[in-house]
């Protein structure tokens, strides 16, 4: 089964829900606030995420996971505000459904089991010759194996997921390092010349990863 990230502050709540996915089989990462959440959502394959929780709000969470690493992650909210427009702002942050409490745990078991199964089918992501299998962090080029380590698989992802933006160097070591990381934008440097090697790239006329002077980088939308 799935890899479940369960972020949750009440611990009666917690308790209820992390049985119940264990009853059905997932595996479940706990935490209680958003610091706590954020380096576990590397391991995870759905989010169940409470509104409120002691640090911040959990849509601070998704919002940044949205903008971030993490487009396609499914994550369902869990909360006890039931107005019509609490629903519409959790789902334009970008949640993909919402459980008011109280609930049934029934009712969380297949509304998570629905996004899983849509959620499978976006295992992999071609971009021209290059395939990326996003589930095994494996990578080819004209179907030639790439030795790729997981940081720069990640970081080649991340670029490939959202051809045509440009990201800083300080964006890229928020969203594939953590917020927490303290390397410096000089660490996306040496990782995207590593890539550049790897994939056999004149930087001067990029197939991929492109240098946006004074910006960043951004992967070319036709490669």
């Amino acid at each position: 089964m799935a890899t479940v990230l369960l972020v949750e502050d009440e611990p009666a709540v917690r308790l209820g829900v992390r049985l119940a996915l264990e009853g059905a089989g997932h595996r479940v990462l706990e935490a209680g606030s958003v610091q706590e959440a954020w380096p576990l959502l590397k391991e995870a394959e759905a989010v169940v995420l409470d509104w409120m929780l002691p640090d911040e709000p959990g849509l601070k969470l998704l919002e940044r996971a949205r903008r971030g690493a993490y487009p396609d992650l499914p994550v369902l909210i869990l909360t006890a505000r039931a107005e019509v427009r609490d629903r519409v702002e959790g789902l334009a942050q970008g949640a993909d459904d919402y459980l008011v409490k109280p609930f049934a745990t029934e009712e969380l078991l297949a509304r998570l089991e629905a996004l899983l199964r849509r959620a499978g089918r976006r295992k992999a992501l071609r971009r021209g010759p290059l395939f990326l299998d996003l589930e095994r962090m494996e990578a080819s080029l004209e179907d030639r194996p790439l030795p790729l380590t997981r940081r720069e698989f990640a970081l080649l992802a991340f670029l490939a997921q959202h051809p045509g933006r440009v990201y800083t160097r300080e964006e890229l070591l928020e969203a594939v390092w953590g917020p927490d990381y303290l390397g410096t934008p000089r660490t996306v440097d040496q990782h995207i010349l590593q890539l550049r090697e790897k994939l056999g790239e004149n930087p001067k006329a990029p197939r991929f990863i492109e240098t946006v002077r004074g910006l960043g980088y951004r992967f070319r939308e036709a490669p």
